[in-house]
């Protein structure tokens, strides 16, 4: 039995995890088909460029009191810089030394830091939350979160601490909200201070990725970059799907590999970083879309005829709707974190999220824990930011972010702060758009997300964002680790269960500080 891993991301790592040490598959008989030639992680990324500053697409928040899968997975994976201690050891003992307590979660325009003791909400706000709350998903359908909640409730102090957390919007799926709600409602009563937020020690890709693909090569694992699946062959017979052969293109060369009658595939259909392109100091990223990147063309052929693999359409149709800009600064002096620190009162690392409320661009950003990559040169540091809403003129330079260069964001991030240029002298900026970043949260219809094994599929599995797991969110790493596990055990037969989503929802306590912070 052959098993076979469509996409690099956290999903298919945790896939071949599964496998190899819940299924007693030799990792010898499980490979990794990723188009990039030698990063693997997805989403989870971090890199140094050529000019020797880094970049990200994006910044995960964990928390060790959800997160259930993911956490069970890395309780078994070894650091790579500390192997005595698990990822999950590494990672609870890094954040009890630096707590999560943002002293300046949201900025005005005059530089004054917010009070968001308070959620800012009106009577009739409240009501309309406990509405969404307890509509149930087939009365919400594919509705946006303004058909529940009305315009006043976009102002509140809440909605720009929770948009800009988790990155909603007021059009996305009011289903999303709903079940972010239920998941996240612990952490509603300290959206104001992020004290629930956990960070890993280094950026992702060194903290999580890196390792496990490391356990997983020991393991022999085969990883095969720079490789397109472009086809499936599927047979049905007897209303059953079986893949019987997959499409590669490797090097310009297109070759057919046959699968065996046992064989599995499990594929990660769609991406939220697809089509995502950088910038430069001077230039701003290309607009890329799906037309450049092929990477939904897979999903939708095969989708097609067949509704129970999903309706990708519902989710890649409208990048203007699913679309923000985040950046990476390298600062190769002390004086911007020197600053920042100053005004914020929160050492790096301990701050969370800063936003600029009244930001045209909608901007927010977040200084790490110092180094944040392994290979940091001393004196050295680096933060990542993201924007909403790109396309907007900014506050400070009279054109979208869109069209900038990093040059420009510092020079906007710098207006918004009241600091000189000064503050950057010798810092890279790399802006990155990301066109399909939370299509995840666009509008949906029941099936429009394929389940992870669906009830007509012999060896066909889906991993990824766009698949249906109840009462858990998308745009985290558990909900990819989870649909991997989900899929490797349904296929497999694994006689252990998942671990079940935590309800914080049900806890009284809970509840009790959630409806205090709300009448607050």
């Amino acid at each position: 039995m052959k098993h076979y891993f469509i996409g690099g991301g956290i999903g298919a790592l945790a896939g071949a995890a599964f496998l190899i040490r819940d299924a007693n598959v030799d990792g010898a008989d499980i490979t990794l088909f990723e188009k990039h030639p030698t990063v693997f992680g997805g989403a989870l990324d971090g890199s140094r460029l050529p000019d020797g500053s880094y970049s990200l697409r994006g910044g995960r928040m964990l928390t060790t009191d959800h997160y259930e899968c993911t956490w069970d997975l890395l309780s078994t994976i070894p650091s790579n810089d500390d192997p005595d201690k698990t990822v999950l050891e590494q990672t609870v003992a890094f954040n009890k030394r630096n707590v999560s307590h943002s002293q300046a979660r949201l900025v005005d325009r005059n530089l004054h830091k917010v009070d968001v003791s308070h959620m800012g909400f009106s009577a009739h706000d409240r009501l309309e939350l406990v509405q969404l709350m307890g509509a149930s998903e087939e009365s919400l359908g594919d509705s946006p979160i303004t058909d529940w909640l009305s315009p006043p409730f976009f102002e509140t102090n809440f909605w720009l601490m929770w948009q800009t957390t988790f990155a909603f919007q007021p059009w996305h799926s009011a289903v999303e909200l709903k079940r972010y709600l239920h998941r996240f409602l612990n952490e509603f009563p300290r959206i104001d201070t992020l004290g629930g937020v956990k960070r890993t020690v280094y950026n992702q890709y060194d903290a999580i990725v890196a390792p496990l693909e490391r356990w997983l090569r020991e393991r022999g694992v085969r990883f095969v970059g720079d490789t397109v699946v472009t086809d499936m062959d599927i047979v049905t017979e007897h209303g059953e799907h079986r893949v019987t052969g997959l499409t590669l293109l490797q090097d310009g060369r297109r070759e057919v590999l046959s699968l065996g009658e046992r064989d599995q595939v499990f594929f990660q259909n769609g991406s939220m970083t697809d089509a995502t392109s950088l910038g430069t100091m001077d230039a701003p990223p290309p607009r890329l879309t799906k037309a450049d990147s092929q990477g939904w063309a897979l999903w939708e052929k095969i989708a097609e005829g067949r509704p129970e693999f999903g309706n990708p359409a519902a989710f890649n149709t409208a990048i203007q709707r699913s679309l923000w800009e985040s950046f990476t600064v390298t600062c190769r002096n002390p004086r911007f974190f020197d600053a920042m620190q100053a005004f914020t009162g929160n050492r790096a690392g301990t701050g969370g999220l800063v936003t600029f409320k009244d930001s045209r661009w909608l901007m927010s950003v977040v200084l790490y824990h110092q180094p944040h990559f392994l290979d940091q040169p001393e004196g050295w540091s680096v933060f990542w930011g993201y924007a909403l809403h790109p396309d907007r003129v900014g506050d400070f330079v009279a054109k979208p972010m869109s069209e900038c260069g990093g040059r420009e964001i510092l020079e906007e991030l710098c207006g918004h702060l009241g600091l000189g240029a000064e503050v950057f002298e010798d810092a890279t900026c790399v802006p990155c758009r990301l066109p399909y970043i939370t299509s995840m949260f666009m509008p949906r219809k029941k099936g429009d997300r394929p389940v992870p094994v669906p009830v007509n599929s012999k060896n066909l599995a889906f991993i990824s964002q766009f698949v249906e797991v109840a009462d858990d969110v998308v745009f985290t790493v558990e909900y990819s680790v989870r649909a991997a596990q989900t899929a490797v055990y349904q296929l497999m037969g694994v006689d252990r269960p998942i671990p079940a989503v935590t309800r914080h929802d049900h806890a009284p306590s809970v509840l009790l500080h959630t409806i205090g912070k709300a009448i607050a």
